[in-house]
């Protein structure tokens, strides 16, 4: 016998942010313009109580921001900044991992594993988007730690604070999230092999590939924008 097919149903707050993200990827509401509440609740026949949610969901996204006197605006997704982004944590972030992996503790890398269980486990919740690029730096930083580069951490640390939207739109919306999380797992094994060549391979492509997945969407993007 054949096991059923679950229903999911969702939430009314779910189905908003489902077309609200559409709208601004599609470019049916362009970079900048003013997401108003009220007209939105209108034309999606909600209350504004789920419209309020939505955007709150969508500002952990990337696509949405809100500032004083103005409001909530869809943001700007840029290709080229992805690009410079990630290909700069290619440079500096493999070469942090190899000074590291041979001073690292017993202790450093089960910090790491605990760090990466949370990330696992917020993966499959829902609201969780928030809290995905945060932990996904703090895995990488507790694998680096061994370095002993401060000045280098704080440049990662910049790089991924800028980095952070697109990350989570490339685990959302490119499927991303079981190759990441295989790709964790793997990374972390080997350093606790000691597999210096094998473990900074794997995260250069680690960072080029989730590259190579923000500019698709990006481009994506611009070209409905256009």
């Amino acid at each position: 016998m054949s096991q059923a097919t679950p229903i999911v149903h969702k939430t009314r707050t779910q189905l908003v942010v489902e077309v609200l993200r559409e709208k601004i990827l599609s470019g049916d509401i362009k970079a900048g313009e003013p997401l108003r509440q009220s007209a939105l609740a209108e034309e999606l026949n909600v209350s504004r109580i789920p419209i309020r949610e939505a955007l709150v969901q969508l500002e952990a996204e990337g696509l949405v921001k809100f500032e004083a006197h103005k409001g909530a605006t869809a943001t700007e997704l840029s290709a080229e900044q992805a690009s410079e982004l990630f290909e700069l944590r290619a440079l500096i972030e493999p070469d942090l991992l190899a000074k590291s992996i041979p001073n690292l503790s017993q202790a450093q890398l089960d910090a790491a594993e605990a760090v990466l269980v949370q990330l696992e486990s917020a993966f499959r919740e829902e609201n969780a988007i928030n809290m995905w690029s945060e932990l996904n730096t703090q895995f990488h930083s507790a694998l680096y730690l061994g370095a002993n580069r401060p000045q280098a951490m704080e440049v990662v640390k910049s790089l991924n604070t800028n980095s952070d939207r697109y990350i989570r739109l490339q685990l959302l919306l490119t499927g991303g999230i079981p190759r990441a999380e295989n790709e964790h797992r793997e990374l972390l094994e080997l350093c606790r092999q000691g597999k210096i060549e094998e473990a900074t391979t794997l995260l250069t492509n680690h960072i080029l590939h989730a590259k190579s997945g923000v500019e698709r969407l990006v481009q994506e993007h611009v070209n409905n924008q256009q």
